[in-house]
């Protein structure tokens, strides 16, 4: 094995490779978007000058990221929502495929499947505090750590990404946004999809969603699901064979009873499990897409949920809803950290998550729904009981940690809007929460620790409506739980507080052209107070202190556009500086450097074409800039423009797709990560095709 010294020299010549081409790509690819929309703007311009024909508008879409039921050009805020059968025919497997067609949306670099921690507007977590920068809802249920977000996209309704802080409709760890799934319902109109994918490396997928009327406009049921394999593209030259295959298989039930007209009540199960080979990950010196390693890396996880919704509208001005669910996760792995013959250094965890949570809120509106006043007001009450099990083999020692975490959080919130004169409307809410912590730790000649915090989350903003045109300006406070250092060597490092921000935003939506063109743009400025951040004081100690301060500034702006009945144009840019005001570790000073894992700019454009003979085109092209794997900016992965194309044929109810992903084959692989230890490797060149039914 390198020493870390000859690593580093090795890190450094690669990225003064980087470096020297770095400004020039980042201006080449700002210049082909801003080349690209202006070449579409000019193709729409000259179609308006052509004979008229009859262009079907955008369909309106319905969100309820904000807890209730508005169309996208009316909510206040940065919002990105896709239809569910849009995502399907794109494609869209994954929030990571998502996260390429939203603005200021990513996720970090981890290579396992399990660990996606989300990335909005440059937040990020880090994975050891078990917390995460926004929050997931899977039909109103919560996941507040990292652990969950690769939740697979089938029998999905539509799926939104709402920005910027929402800690008073969802508390803690929502500090930077949500991420929203709603699943289909099963009504009276039976639904059958099902799809078979065959691709490169060995890629097999299935995936079915059937619905169906049990006892006419009473009960009603569905089932979707999806199994998937794929061979890994890492091979291992010691033993022979590849290092990361994957396999998937999930399945979501849902029973829904309507007894009357005004109450709906949904009861919903889902599960999933994983079956990995290795992280995407090898030796910094090593060749490409190989390792050479003796020790067997591994991922074994599953997650299983529970919930009841139930739905009572009171009166035509009341609702109520409520919520209750229980949500386990279970991640186990062992993965091989130095990838040598023999056994010298490989890390592995065991973790149980298991949340029971509860909200019941009401919904009322005066006898005006669209120009009246609008609030909700409710009550959230959450049980964590977390098992945390790591394991550390180095040359010198092997230590095993083991901890138990146990938290209570209760909550109160409103949220109002009210009308002050015509087109102008003041929107006010608060949220009131309390999170109690322990932690146990087994092992160690240590009491039990205990921590209360308690937070006041409020928003205001103010928001002008005419029309189809939407200007607002508004003022959050987002928060993330504090929490302890489970891991760390000291008692005194245990407790770290909650992680606090404000934020101001100021933005403008609406449609226009015939309702053939909806935009959105927002800037936004956020202050970020006793930042979580993570500190490696000496080698094998790693902890999480409040330590910095931190701003995160920005621009966002996205477009949907239907240039004719045949054509259609999707595109975002964000633009992002998230800087550390404040950041000395006790060694090293970091004000003015890079929060980790946060790219300073990030893009997409689609364009699709759909034959009138039922053939349909598309390509997509989406990127980002660099990111840096530390907080001391050393280690990188490099800024990368991937394009994916696709084409598909529809006959009746059947359709055949062909598609290539990353069809340029492009190299963007994070070096240096583990400290300086690893590669995370960039996935190759796929391809494949897709055959669907529906009915």
């Amino acid at each position: 094995m390198l020493s870390k010294k000859r690593c580093r020299i090795f890190f450094i010549s690669r990225q003064m490779k980087y470096q020297a081409y770095d400004l020039y790509t980042r201006k080449i690819t700002i210049q082909f978007f801003l080349g690209a929309l202006s070449i579409l703007f000019t193709g729409a311009i000259n179609a308006q000058n052509t004979e008229a024909e009859d262009i079907s508008e955008l369909p309106t879409i319905t969100v309820t990221a904000n807890k209730q039921s508005e169309t996208l050009a009316t909510v206040t805020g940065s919002i990105t929502a896709f239809d569910g059968n849009d995502l399907e025919n794109i494609g869209a497997r994954s929030l990571a495929d998502v996260a390429t067609m939203t603005p200021s949306f990513s996720f970090q670099e981890t290579g396992q499947s399990t660990l996606s921690p989300p990335v909005i507007r440059g937040m990020t977590a880090n994975i050891i505090s078990f917390s995460s920068s926004a929050v997931l809802l899977v039909d109103g249920v919560p996941t507040l750590h990292a652990w969950g977000f690769g939740d697979r996209l089938f029998g999905v309704e539509r799926v939104e990404v709402l920005r910027g802080p929402q800690s008073t409709l969802y508390g803690r760890n929502a500090e930077a946004g949500v991420v929203n799934v709603v699943t289909r319902l099963p009504d009276m109109h039976p639904h059958t999809f099902v799809s078979a994918d065959l691709g490169s490396h060995g890629k097999k997928v299935l995936r079915a969603d059937i619905s169906r009327m049990l006892v006419e406009n009473r009960l009603y049921a569905s089932f979707a699901g999806e199994t998937t394999r794929q061979d890994g593209f890492i091979d291992n030259v010691f033993t022979g064979g590849k290092t990361d295959d994957r396999a998937l298989h999930s399945g979501r039930l849902a029973l829904r009873w309507t007894p009357s007209t005004a109450t709906d009540v949904v009861l919903r199960a889902s599960a999933q499990r994983y079956d990995d080979g290795g992280a995407t990950w090898g030796a910094v010196t090593a060749p490409r897409y190989t390792v050479h390693s003796g020790t067997e890396s591994w991922l074994r996880a599953s997650g299983q949920t529970v919930s009841l919704d139930i739905n009572h509208e009171i009166s035509p001005y009341l609702q109520l809803r409520s919520i209750t669910a229980r949500n386990l996760f279970r991640d186990h792995m062992q993965q091989d950290t130095d990838f040598l013959p023999t056994e010298r250094m490989f890390i592995g965890r065991d973790y149980h998550f298991d949340t029971i949570s509860q909200e019941l809120r009401l919904e009322g509106y005066t006898d005006d729904r669209l120009n009246g006043i609008r609030w909700i007001a409710g009550v959230y009450a959450d049980r964590d009981d977390n098992d945390w099990r790591f394991t550390q083999k180095t040359p010198r020692a092997l230590t095993r940690t083991q901890a138990k975490q146990k938290a209570h959080t209760t909550a109160l919130f409103t949220h109002w809007t009210i009308p002050l004169a015509t087109h102008w409307n003041l929107l006010a809410g608060v949220r009131l929460e309390e999170n109690n912590v322990r932690l146990k730790l087994y092992g160690k000649n240590e009491a039990e620790q205990q921590h209360i915090w308690r937070h006041t989350s409020p928003k205001l903003a103010l928001q002008y409506q005419n029309g189809p045109i939407q200007v607002y300006a508004g003022y959050s406070n987002g928060f993330r739980a504090g929490g302890f250092n489970a891991f760390s060597s000291l008692a005194s490092q245990r407790a770290y507080q909650p992680e606090k921000l404000d934020a101001w935003e100021i933005g403008i939506k609406g449609y226009a052209l015939a309702h053939r063109l909806f935009y959105s743009a927002a800037i936004y400025r956020m202050n970020v107070h006793d930042m979580q951040v993570q500190q490696m004081p000496a080698p094998g100690q790693v902890f999480i202190s409040n330590a910095a301060r931190a701003h995160s500034t920005g621009a966002e702006a996205e477009l949907r556009y239907r240039i004719s009945n045949n054509w259609q144009v999707q595109a975002g840019v964000a633009l992002n500086r998230t800087r550390f005001n404040e950041y000395h570790d006790g060694v090293n000073n970091y004000e003015g450097y890079r929060n980790p894992f946060a790219p300073d700019l990030q893009g997409n454009l689609s364009l699709r074409y759909e034959a009138p003979q039922g053939w349909w085109a598309q390509a997509r092209l989406h990127g980002m800039g660099k990111i840096y794997l530390d907080a001391a900016n050393h280690y990188q992965r490099p800024n990368y423009t991937l394009l994916d194309l696709s084409a598909g044929y529809l006959l009746a109810n059947a359709e055949l797709v062909a598609y290539i992903n990353n069809a340029t084959g492009k190299r963007y692989d994070a070096i240096g990560y583990l400290n300086g230890m690893a590669t995370a490797y960039s996935a190759p060149r796929e391809y494949g095709l897709r055959l669907s039914y529906r009915f």
